[in-house]
């Protein structure tokens, strides 16, 4: 390298003591200030039962106010992070401009009645969380992860687009709450390829498998904007599910079909997770996991189920996105676990996971009878234990330490998520359909088993003896190579 000079490629390192500029201190004034307001207008609901409309246009109702209250407070939070965060950048205001404009065409699509708005809203949505993901105009990966997020974001307002033109050409309707009241005369070809471009509109929303590429194609994204995209984007699938759940629950089979597909994403999140080696990485494919249970959820008909869930998630991801610069640390592999306190410490999650899911159905009435809420109260404890054992490994614990700590984190978690299911349920009580339970049979009772013995098999770690399948779920986890910043090309200089 003798004889050689670099050209610097980074500026100096932003000055964050300087002061803040007009902008985001008005726009992080408005969003806080949207927040009270739509804190308000959540009481009013509750206590008054009061709900807002401009006929044919938008309607406020308990699904509305939650998701107002919610996205406010992510974006509070994003815009107060980022104060510091984007201080002295050059793209700070425009930063901040995106954040505000994302929050405000949210809320007016948690809002939106008329199909024609809610489909804009939507599109604006997408190319909005696009720009945000490459917000870095002169960082090459960063433009091509938006462009890669772009198009997906595209395919799904083109679905969307088909699913609304053909339920507005069947009904006549033109209100969400139009088609809703009249879906039960829903059939047909014409229902069919409404129904299934709504769950795959959901699917590349929530970054389900096998649209999981844009979301783990987006790290790009500087870390505000990750976790306002997976503490809320993401949850759009959800939303979209549960707006038009008259329509899905026509049929048992299609409601079915979106088990399986909430399963299988599930599951796939978690072996995707199991082979990641960065924080961020492994917080995508966590999402990817996660976004399949709330879509399992929905499936089974628990609507109600499928919006707490995306609410839990999105506080525990933006806390973790926002905290992930904590976690940047190496640490060598330990022997401290033998196959003796393996087998102690699946003895000790399994025990745990009955006891949870005692306490929910307790808790909920829910998987105290043989039907779809069953399925709800297994698949309610394998995630919230998920997280939990997630928070346990970060611990600076002991290996025998861990296994009683589980259950300390555990069921105090399983018992927050029943109470808030149950008083979101409340708020959502004048929603067409909140919670229609299925009728359990054989195939929803093959899928569990499946899901079960897979989930069980990956907690014991078999998957990790085979080599094939470490390469499988490697390859099948890399980003789009355009958007990866470390290729090692990239700093040859010869």
């Amino acid at each position: 390298m003798a004889g050689r000079t670099s050209k610097p490629t980074v500026g100096a390192l932003p000055d964050t003591t300087a002061g803040s500029p007009f902008v985001p201190a008005v726009l992080t004034w408005l969003v806080w200030s949207l927040f009270a307001a739509s804190v308000a207008v959540l009481v009013a609901r509750v206590r008054l039962g009061t709900s807002w409309e401009v006929p044919g246009v938008i309607g406020v109702d308990g699904l509305t106010v939650l998701l107002w209250v919610v996205v406010a407070f992510f974006s509070g939070v994003v815009h107060s992070y980022s104060r510091r965060y984007m201080a002295g950048s050059r793209h700070e205001t425009g930063f901040f401009l995106a954040v505000f404009g994302f929050t405000v065409v949210v809320m007016g699509l948690a809002a939106a009645d008329h199909v024609g708005l809610f489909a804009v809203l939507w599109l604006a949505m997408g190319l909005v969380m696009a720009e945000l993901i490459g917000t870095v105009d002169g960082w090459k990966q960063a433009r091509a992860a938006a462009s890669v997020a772009r198009t997906y974001f595209l395919a799904s307002s083109a679905l969307l687009s088909v699913a609304l033109t053909t339920l507005w050409w069947t009904t006549g309707e033109t209100t969400i709450s139009g088609i809703a009241a009249v879906a039960d005369g829903l059939d047909g070809t014409a229902w069919l390829v409404a129904a299934v471009a709504l769950v795959l509109a959901a699917m590349i929303q929530s970054a389900l498998v096998p649209f999981h590429g844009w979301l783990l194609s987006s790290m790009t994204a500087p870390t505000p904007a990750s976790a306002l995209m997976h503490a809320g984007f993401v949850n759009a699938g959800g939303v979209l599910l549960t707006r038009f759940a008259p329509v899905l629950t026509v049929d048992a089979t299609l409601m079915l079909g979106v088990v399986a597909v909430g399963a299988t994403s599930a599951l796939l999140g978690k072996l995707l997770k199991a082979v990641q080696t960065d924080v961020k990485g492994e917080l995508g494919c966590s999402t990817v996991g996660q976004m399949g249970f709330m879509i399992m959820q929905a499936g089974l008909g628990f609507f109600g189920a499928a919006i707490t869930h995306l609410v839990l998630h999105g506080f525990y991801k933006a806390y973790h996105f926002l905290s992930a610069g904590e976690r940047i640390e190496h640490a060598s592999p330990t022997h401290e676990a033998s196959s003796e306190a393996g087998v102690a410490g699946l003895v000790t999650v399994l025990l745990t996971g009955l006891a949870g899911g005692a306490l929910f159905a307790a808790l909920t009435g829910k998987g105290t009878s043989v039907d779809g809420g069953l399925l709800l109260a297994l698949f309610v404890v394998l995630t919230t234990l998920h997280a939990a054992r997630s928070v346990v490994e970060r611990a600076s614990l002991p290996g025998p330490a861990r296994y009683g700590a589980v259950p300390l984190v555990f069921l105090p978690a399983i018992t927050v998520y029943a109470l808030v299911y149950e008083a979101i349920s409340g708020v959502l009580s004048g929603l067409p359909v909140v919670s229609a339970p299925t009728e359990l049979g054989a195939v929803h009772a093959l899928v569990a088993v499946v899901f079960v013995a897979v989930y069980v098999a990956m907690e014991a770690g078999l998957h990790e003896r085979s080599p094939r399948l470490y390469v499988a779920l490697l390859n099948a986890s890399q980003p789009a190579s355009s958007t990866v910043s470390t290729a090692t090309e990239e700093h040859d200089e010869y």
